[in-house]
């Protein structure tokens, strides 16, 4: 199922960090600076030295620099200027014009950092000192910021991260989708993901923001962006302001939080960064405060009745993670306790004390997960007390949603994103319509209220149930749901008589299946509506459909995960020869 729990996830399920980089870097200067970024809020000293540019190697690094070719090595310590941001959320800077990644480095600021690791064409650092502050760098409010990863921008002002994630997608469909966007400046300026967010960067920055290989697949690249096709007369694609929220804290309605034990004690929280160790986390700044207090309460539940925790290297113990889910609208709470076995000692002790402490939980689960294994859930799910759905709303549209069903985990930026579908799909209530990764019928029960017709397909048999008692809970009669792949069931539909005057795709971060990309160019939809998670498959897909007779219209990204790197884009295609 798209966008599905991730593997060992952190509390705010946008997964674990890759390197196990923690900063100990100061801020200096900047009256305006009331604080650090991330980890900068210890202060520990780091013994940098405090001179100019340079680097303070011994005779063995500078001797392994020349063997490399590269102008420093490991453990090396140089100031550089953060010239961009890649798509981790890296400062990215150029030392003798090798980059380097730098997490906790903004664009615009002047760093002193130490070379952890170097590649043939890019390494990383760690942050020392900034020299030169941003002045959208502000104190990160959560505590534990530097140590969770679950995060990445916290030291971000907000509208310097919408507006990074709009360049973001920008680098992305001119670097990898080869299109020209409205009103970008083409050449070596086009590239700095720092300078879209007034923070001074310098021209010429390394592609950062879109490159699909990875961290490194574009650092040594040259400056400015790669050559466009299409139309070098036409307007070119416009890119709007990404749409972030009024509140952008407390914004999760589900929490998955990993259960472990710390001297002698029941814990519950995170992954420390780059590691298997739980750190224990009473409050989550992302997530709905009835999920903290959930969490808080289910664990001091589990240590009065003596509830074991799951120890991954032995395979023994009970309780693995907790999960929580919220109905924002409804304000009914769903509690899932994820087990190492069918067996609960004290269980109706344990359901009666979460009764009586937690009210407006009307939802109690389990969930059976015996097996060795990262993946949160196992195969089977019972109801311990209550019902096995909560209800909750987007929109006009009432869902139901049950313990292992994917359901968006911000539903206020979901009601956005799916009213700028709706409006890209231009629907006038004549139209057929085709959702082609459907999931539990969210995006196509929001498309029945405005077209004829529309018809959902999903690979996962859960998900397509899920979505045929979500149309039933709604009355809604003109919306057909099958299970398959959409590049198998779409051409069957087709054979049927079945004629789309638009499809609309959600896919996961991989992007779409080619075979369903070539299914829609032989169906020729008038308009083609992509709901994206992964700027840089998204970029990928639409050199596909323009290759093969679309433009590209309009991108609107919306901020789905505030203070995360990630960005969900609408974007709205037409058909050339309409």
């Amino acid at each position: 199922m798209k966008k599905q729990q991730r593997q060992r996830g952190t509390q705010n399920g946008q997964g674990k960090r890759s390197e196990a980089r923690e900063s100990g870097a100061k801020v200096k200067g900047a009256g305006g600076v009331n604080g650090p970024g991330p980890g900068l809020n210890q202060g520990r000293e780091t013994g940098a030295k405090r001179g100019g540019r340079g680097r303070s190697a011994g005779n063995a690094g500078a001797a392994a620099a020349a063997i490399a070719g590269l102008p420093v090595a490991k453990n090396d310590e140089t100031v550089i200027d953060i010239i961009g941001m890649n798509h981790d959320g890296e400062g990215v800077g150029r030392a003798e014009g090798y980059t380097l990644f730098v997490q906790g480095a903004l664009p615009g600021e002047q760093v002193r950092v130490k070379v952890l690791k170097t590649k043939k064409q890019y390494g990383y650092a760690k942050l020392l000192d900034v020299l030169t502050p941003s002045p959208d760098r502000v104190a990160a409010p959560c505590p534990i910021y530097d140590q969770c990863g679950g995060c990445q921008l916290q030291h971000w002002s907000y509208a310097g991260q919408l507006a990074w994630k709009r360049q973001h997608v920008v680098d992305a469909l001119e670097r990898i989708g080869k299109l020209r966007v409205a009103g970008e400046a083409r050449g070596g300026d086009a590239g700095g993901a720092g300078a879209a967010t007034g923070a001074g960067a310098e021209a010429g920055a390394p592609p950062v923001a879109g490159d699909a290989g990875g961290a490194g697949a574009g650092a040594g690249a040259e400056a400015g962006a790669a050559p466009v096709a299409g139309d070098a007369g036409g307007p070119g694609v416009t890119v709007l302001p990404t749409l972030g929220m009024a509140e952008p804290w407390r914004y999760r309605n589900k929490a998955q939080v990993p259960i472990g034990v710390a001297d002698g004690g029941l814990v519950g929280g995170f992954y420390a960064r780059g590691s298997h160790r739980i750190v224990d986390m009473e409050t989550c700044l992302i997530q709905h405060e009835h999920n903290d207090d959930v969490v808080s309460r289910v664990k001091a539940i589990g240590r009065q009745l003596g509830v074991t925790a799951y120890n991954e290297e032995t395979g023994r113990g009970l309780l693995r993670h907790v999960v929580v889910k919220k109905a924002f609208r409804t304000g009914e709470m769903m509690l899932v306790l994820v087990t190492n076995g069918r067996d609960i000692p004290h269980a109706d002790a344990w359901i009666g004390l979460i009764r009586e402490q937690i009210p407006q939980v009307v939802s109690i689960c389990q969930n059976v997960n015996p097996k060795q294994t990262n993946v949160i859930f196992g195969d089977e799910t019972r109801v311990l007390w209550g019902r096995d759905v909560i209800y909750d709303y987007i929109g006009e549209v009432q869902f139901a949603i049950s313990a292992r069903s994917f359901y968006q985990v911000n539903p206020v930026q979901t009601e956005v994103l799916y009213n700028k579908t709706v409006e890209y799909a231009g629907l006038t209530g004549k139209e057929t319509v085709i959702d082609a990764y459907c999931g539990i019928g969210t995006i196509s029960l929001f498309l029945a209220q405005h077209a004829d017709q529309v018809y959902g397909v999903e690979i996962v048999k859960e998900a397509i149930e899920d979505a045929r008692s979500n149309a039933q809970l709604n009355g809604m009669t003109n919306v057909k749901f099958e299970v398959g792949a959409s590049e198998d069931v779409i051409p069957r539909w087709k054979a049927q008589g079945v004629e789309a005057d638009v499809i609309v795709v959600d896919p996961p971060r991989k992007g779409c299946d080619p075979r369903l990309l070539e299914t829609i160019l032989q169906m020729k939809p008038e308009r083609v509506v992509y709901v994206s998670c992964n700027p840089s498959t998204l970029a990928r897909d639409l050199r596909v459909l323009e290759d093969g007779g679309y433009r590209t219209v309009e991108v609107q990204p919306v901020d789905m995960f505030p203070h995360t790197v990630h960005v969900e884009c609408v974007i709205g295609m037409q058909r050339i020869d309409t």
